[in-house]
């Protein structure tokens, strides 16, 4: 009865499991194989764009935060006290030279000149009868009837009345200029401000009373780092004729102002704190459009004749320090340390480690290492710079 199980002839029953089983070890060895017939694609190198580096001539733009003045921007302050009786202008009009402004009341210095003029008067008169009597008591003292000592007496008492009149006469003209100071005129041609008072205010001696500005020129200052002061110096001194003064203002609405400005000093001394140089520029302002106050950007530029110019998007950093991949002949990529000089635009001009005619990964660094083999394609460098 159990010769049928000691039968190795027989088949024996194959359950559910057997089967699945027999799948999955199918599919196991299917990836396996597939995956071992196609070393070559896994392995093949990433296609990555290049660049060829190479020198061109630019202009560099450096933008720099500019502070507007008026080439004269005064104060207009009262150099008396009193009560201001009359404002003659309006804020924001155009005012000449010498024109008047505002009075104070002027009763009271009106009457301390009545009598410095009063002093005067006395003053004078003494010193008339003083030299009288001089006269007098020469002709005594020759017919010998007096002592010359009376002469020497007369002759002081002269001097004595004619310093009071000097005196008087200083006194009379102060009195006279207080007098002027009640009525403000103008400085200059230029453009009222703001007049924080109105008629009837108490003013006190240096009291503000308006601001008074001459917009027909305005002076732009701006910073300039260390560095960037010794490039454009001497980019200046060894290519004069591609560099000049002149530079352009960016007003804060972003538009250009129309009319080039040029610079025309610098300061002496760069600032401890910041490390920057003040420069100044001198616009036209025919219009007016420009105000004292007013901010901008001043464009500064510098031509490079041999620049080598380096995408932004080629450079990685590492502890604060710039690479790039250089792709050698094989394809293979080298990591290597490069220093710009500046930046523009969404480039770096090389200052050293590199040269013109190596190529460097363009994009898609971030996932290379070094020694990678990579398939180069070209991107022209011209096509770079003139989307930019």
């Amino acid at each position: 009865m159990y010769s049928g199980l000691n039968n190795p002839a027989k088949p024996r029953p194959r359950g559910p499991w057997t089967s699945i089983l027999a799948v999955v070890l199918a599919a196991g060895l299917s990836g396996c194989s597939a995956d071992g017939k196609n070393p070559e694609k896994a392995d093949a190198p990433e296609v990555l764009p290049v660049v060829t580096l190479k020198t061109t001539e630019q202009e560099l733009f450096h933008d720099y935060v500019a502070d507007v003045q008026a080439v004269r921007n005064v104060e207009v302050r009262a150099q008396v006290a009193g009560f201001l009786e009359q404002i003659y202008v309006d804020e924001g009009r155009s005012v000449t030279k010498g024109q008047p402004l505002f009075r104070l009341n002027a009763s009271a210095y009106q009457s301390k000149l009545s009598q410095a003029q009063a002093a005067l008067a006395s003053a004078q008169a003494q010193a008339q009868a003083a030299r009288v009597e001089l006269t007098r008591v020469q002709l005594l003292v020759e017919k010998n009837i007096i002592a010359k000592t009376e002469l020497a007496l007369a002759s002081s008492k002269v001097k004595d009345a004619e310093a009071r009149v000097a005196e008087a006469r200083a006194g009379e003209a102060a009195a006279r200029l207080h007098l002027s100071y009640t009525l403000i005129r103008a400085p200059f041609n230029g453009i009222i401000d703001r007049i924080p008072l109105k008629m009837g205010s108490v003013v006190e001696e240096g009291t503000l009373l308006t601001t008074v500005s001459d917009l027909r020129e305005v002076y732009a200052y701006f910073n300039v780092g260390e560095g960037e002061y010794l490039r454009y110096t001497k980019a200046r001194q060894l290519h004069p004729d591609r560099h000049s003064d002149s530079v352009r203002l960016t007003l804060a609405d972003g538009s250009a102002y129309p009319l080039a400005g040029r610079i025309e000093t610098t300061e002496s001394e760069f600032n401890p704190n910041t490390g920057s140089l003040a420069f100044r520029a001198r616009f036209p302002n025919p219009k007016r459009l420009l105000k004292h106050g007013a901010s901008g950007r001043i464009r500064l530029t510098t031509n490079l004749p041999a620049a080598l110019l380096l995408p932004q998007k080629s450079v990685f950093e590492i502890q604060d320090k710039n690479y790039v991949y250089v792709v050698d002949k094989a394809g293979a990529v080298h990591m290597r340390n490069f220093t710009p000089q500046t930046r523009t635009g969404d480039f770096y001009v090389v200052k050293e480690g590199l040269k013109p005619g190596e190529q460097v990964v363009y994009e898609g660094v971030q996932s290379l290492r070094n020694g990678q083999r990579i398939s180069p394609r070209p991107v022209v460098l011209d096509s770079l710079l003139a989307a930019r």
